[in-house]
């Protein structure tokens, strides 16, 4: 019985995890990643990693990404970088969101950092 719970949790996760994603599609972000933490770290369970085009773009979709997970019921527990709009870090508790400035991003290498997490696919992103 537990392990279904578990599952269930696990899967709404993954849920709010997408909703971010896409929330962040949604404003244009380029590059939006969502890893699978779980199997890795009990930091969290996923991470979103979006990029923007400036620190305004960036500011813009943080904003976005708070905004539409406010309107879902999930408040953000956590907010870093939010004025400087260099990498915003958006902490959901479960779900951790980075939205970067591309030369940061590129610097900091957070996918090759969590290489050992799976990757999982942004659902509104699609295929081009």
């Amino acid at each position: 019985m537990a392990s279904s719970t578990l599952a269930a949790s696990r899967g709404s996760t993954q849920t709010i995890a997408q909703l971010a994603a896409t929330s962040c599609v949604e404003n244009k972000a380029s590059n939006v990643v969502v890893l699978d933490l779980a199997p890795v770290t009990d930091m969290t369970d996923y991470f979103v990693i979006a990029s923007g085009t400036s620190d305004t773009h960036v500011r813009s979709t943080a904003e976005h990404v708070i905004e539409a997970m406010r309107k879902a019921g999930h408040a953000v527990y956590h907010v870093e970088g939010l004025q400087q709009g260099r990498w915003v870090l958006l902490d959901f508790v479960d779900v951790v969101v980075h939205v970067f400035h591309p030369t940061l991003r590129s610097f900091y290498q957070l996918e090759r950092l969590w290489s050992d997490a799976p990757e999982i696919r942004v659902a509104s992103q699609g295929t081009a």
